[in-house]
């Protein structure tokens, strides 16, 4: 059994898949407290569901990718199950994660969009650097930057993991808190082998608006 927030159809708004339909299936609660969190609602809204009732609830939307997100997923044990059922069904499957648990059991066929967390969510602390030696090619890392500590910060990891080279580094700016230009300036300054990106979803819709 899971404790589910919601499911819902809508377009990728980050990740080099942006702009692609996708289903989510966003999983109660997180032990995370990030300072720009904008899904706090996940955090204990919820329903009960068997796996195979979300996997039903998902072939209605007749669409080949799926994406667990919460939240953070990995809290509950059951969400490993229900990504191999999902991946054996035949579906696109992906996982956002914050970066604090370990993703070694997580299925290889499984996309992995892990974040580290950076000084102004002051999670950084709970960043479990384990996980780099799991991360696989067709995986991605993501960097929520609010300040330019924050940036800095990322390009010594960028830096001491060799992590650009391993994969695909994803840089979004904390909403409403840094300009976009600004970030994007830096990244051309510096020359960063990185992809800024949008948060696509709150440009479509209301950035307080849930289920897109």
């Amino acid at each position: 059994m899971l404790k589910v927030n919601e499911i819902y159809f809508s377009v990728q708004g980050e990740s080099t898949y942006a702009g692609r339909p996708c289903v989510f299936i966003r999983l109660t609660y997180c032990n995370l407290r990030c300072t720009y969190c904008d899904t706090e609602y996940a955090f204990y809204e919820g329903y009960d569901s068997k796996v195979d009732s979300i996997i039903k609830e998902v072939k209605k939307y007749k669409c080949n990718l799926v994406e667990l997100t919460g939240g953070e997923p990995l809290i509950q044990e059951e969400s490993f199950v229900l990504m191999e059922k999902l991946c054996s069904a035949g579906f696109e499957v992906m996982l956002e994660t914050g970066g604090h648990m370990s993703i070694k059991e997580v299925d290889k066929r499984v996309k992995i969009i892990m974040d580290l967390k950076c000084p102004s969510s002051k999670m950084m602390k709970k960043n479990h650097y384990e996980n780099i030696a799991y991360l696989k090619k067709i995986d991605e890392v993501k960097f929520v930057i609010g300040t330019r500590e924050d940036y800095d910060w990322m390009k010594i990891i960028l830096s001491e993991y060799n992590l650009d080279k391993k994969v695909p580094i994803l840089c979004s700016v904390v909403f409403g808190e840094l300009e976009p230009v600004t970030l994007v300036n830096w990244i051309l300054e510096d020359n960063l082998n990185v992809r800024y990106q949008l948060q696509m979803h709150k440009i479509i819709w209301e950035p307080q608006e849930r289920g897109v």
